[in-house]
């Protein structure tokens, strides 16, 4: 799209002064919409509004957004990076390259109780000493299961303060059964502690074993010759470690290695961090309208290290971006010691960044491979239902029952091809009692649609480009008068399915659309069904369970269903009810001494005082 103010940016840009600083773009609105730095301000700015330019796509949309700009003179380029930075987090642009900090980052945590245990978690939200963030699940698990093999510690969640049989590790010298008190607290602890120290150091150094060893010595000397043997085990499943895994630098001092491939304008960049020589965490970034890999740098580098406290010393990568001096000095001020950033050409270096590249490479040709079947079945699809665009935003709904008890509804969004499981919904049927399952529908639609003119809710901010129903001519006939009402014009569908409850059809009220030989559209329907109906029915089984909870604790005297209710609005599971103490019960709104000593009886006491 042209824009209509291009020869006054261009006169603007060409009135620069050719001197560092930060120009920003905003649009008709005034929203900033594109941050940028520069060495020479009128250079950098102008190519943006020249003629003949060779933008990617995502730099020439931003171009025909652009309404103004303004500009900071800065006294060098590192103070144009450094400010950079700080309007980019402020406003975060639309068009700049923004890495949130929200991903589903992974832990291992060492719980804080008498017998302490090492487990990989989610998330740092419960007691206990945490090492991390990780970025790579598997890696996690892959360590915790090592530390505890080489430190021969429990799988199990057994209480060690009771004695019970030992489980299959013990008798293949996998644990050193603490259940069945065959090792002391003491010497337990030794070992949680030797095992975080092996986490935390990614691996044990050879000063280590050597350690180990004059230990063993000596518990040999005290004629201690079980616990000698303990370590000797230890030693050699260390060694065994050791052996498996690849050592693949010997510079032992902490690394990153960046990577990216390219094909087109998707882009996918490989990070890989290393530690006493070996792979310690790895993650990797995907990004559309690329236009070449210096450019990408100068944004990633900063975007990335700004969300992280753990900087190394050393980083290589595959292509150094022009601006990397300044970007060393802006890390080096981050942490207060000197980062060099290199792209190495020969020897060991170089090894690990090709390394890097090619998982990069496997990375980006899975997604395509991905992207290309997502696309095909969206395009199918399109065409079976004439629609003139792929549909890249699908919104799919189904009720869930029983004889019209706990009736609910499930909303699933299907974004280019996946499910975009952020903005799935539920709904709880309040317009009547009993089961209709048009009604039903029609209810929901109104609701999503009502949400949409709100503007309050990000997942109903959104029109679908389709919308797909589970059912026939019914669910059609009652949804259509809804989406008319609010003057819109969404493409609605059903989807049929047969005698033996598989997706069948489509059908627009009128005609059934057969869809099973056209294999890729019928696999995205299908899946699509699938999803929605699990969906629904998850929330109805869930929304009945709680329902039979309630019934269940209204029973206990002197707790009734408003008690009940209020039970449920405070801990929101029964698990965590059942795990409250006396003093918990009480701070429940309605609930008195004398009854949470009645709950607290019904879930603790014996099992004939319950019947």
């Amino acid at each position: 799209m042209e824009n209509k103010n291009l020869k006054k940016l261009k006169t603007k840009a060409n009135n620069l002064p050719l001197l560092p600083g930060v120009y920003i773009m905003k649009n008709a609105s005034g929203d900033i919409i594109y941050v940028g730095k520069a060495i020479k301000l009128k250079n950098r700015v102008t190519q943006y509004f020249g003629a003949g330019n060779n933008h990617t796509a995502k730099v020439k949309k931003m171009v025909s957004n652009v309404y103004d700009f303004d500009y900071i003179i800065c006294d060098s380029e590192f103070e144009a990076l450094t400010l950079e930075n700080s309007l980019i987090k402020q406003h975060q642009p639309k068009y700049n390259i923004l890495l949130k900090d929200d991903k589903g980052y992974h832990y291992i945590r060492i719980t804080d109780e008498k017998w302490r245990k090492i487990e990989a978690v989610k998330s740092n939200s419960q007691k206990g000493e945490y090492i991390g963030p990780y970025n790579s699940g598997r890696i996690v698990r892959q360590t915790v299961e090592e530390a505890k093999k080489v430190f021969k510690l429990p799988v199990c969640n057994r209480n060690f303060d009771k004695k019970s049989k030992p489980c299959l590790n013990y008798h293949i010298g996998l644990c050193d059964a603490p259940c069945m008190g065959k090792i002391t607290l003491e010497n337990y602890n030794e070992s949680i502690s030797s095992a975080v120290k092996f986490i935390k150091n990614g691996g044990i150094a050879n000063e280590d074993i050597s350690a180990l060893k004059l230990k063993m010595e000596k518990a040999a000397e005290e004629l201690n010759f079980e616990y000698a043997a303990k370590i000797r085990d230890r030693i050699r499943s260390i060694e065994k470690i050791h052996e498996k895994q690849k050592v693949i630098l010997n510079d032992t001092s902490r690394q990153d290695v960046f990577a990216t491939a390219l094909a087109g304008n998707t882009a996918c960049t490989q990070v890989f961090t290393f530690k006493n020589g070996h792979l310690y965490d790895e993650e990797h970034f995907l990004f559309n309208d690329i236009g070449d890999k210096s450019g990408l740098y100068s944004e990633f580098l900063i975007r990335y290290y700004e969300m992280r406290k753990d900087i190394p010393q050393q980083i290589y990568i595959d292509l150094l971006p022009p601006d990397s001096e300044v970007i060393c000095k802006w890390l080096s001020e981050k942490i207060n010691r000197t980062v060099n950033i290199s792209a190495p050409k020969i020897a060991d270096k170089k090894r690990l960044v090709d390394m890097c590249l090619s998982n990069a490479s496997d990375r980006l040709a899975q997604q395509l491979e991905r992207n290309l079947k997502e696309t095909s079945a969206l395009n199918e699809l399109a065409q079976l239902l004439n629609m003139p665009n792929p549909p890249r935003y699908i919104e799919a709904y189904d009720i869930s029952n029983t004889a019209g008890d706990e009736n609910v509804a499930g909303m699933i969004v299907i974004k280019d091809g996946r499910p975009y499981k952020q903005n799935y919904r539920r709904f709880k049927i309040k317009g009547f009692s009993g089961q209709d399952d048009y009604r039903s529908m029609a209810e929901v639609m109104e609701r999503r649609l009502n949400e949409y003119e709100k503007g309050t809710d990000a997942a109903f901010s959104i029109l679908p480009d389709l919308i797909l129903l589970d059912g026939g001519k019914g669910q059609i006939s009652a949804v259509k008068p809804v989406i008319k009402k609010h003057n819109l014009d969404i493409p609605l569908f059903g989807m049929v399915k047969d005698s033996k409850h598989r997706t069948d059809a489509i059908t627009d009220s009128d005609e059934k659309i057969a869809i099973k030989p056209n294999r890729k559209a019928f696999t995205l329907v299908t899946t699509i069904q699938d999803e929605v109906h699990r969906f629904a029915i998850s929330f109805h089984k869930n929304r009945k369970s709680t329902a039979m909870l309630k019934s269940q604790l209204s029973e206990i005297k002197t707790v009734g269903s408003k008690r009940a209710e209020n039970l449920f609005k405070h801990f929101k599971t029964i698990t965590a009810i059942k795990q409250a103490g006396i003093d918990e019960l009480c701070k429940v709104d309605g609930i008195s001494k004398n009854s949470a000593e009645k709950i607290y009886e019904y879930f603790h006491g014996d099992k004939d005082e319950k019947d």
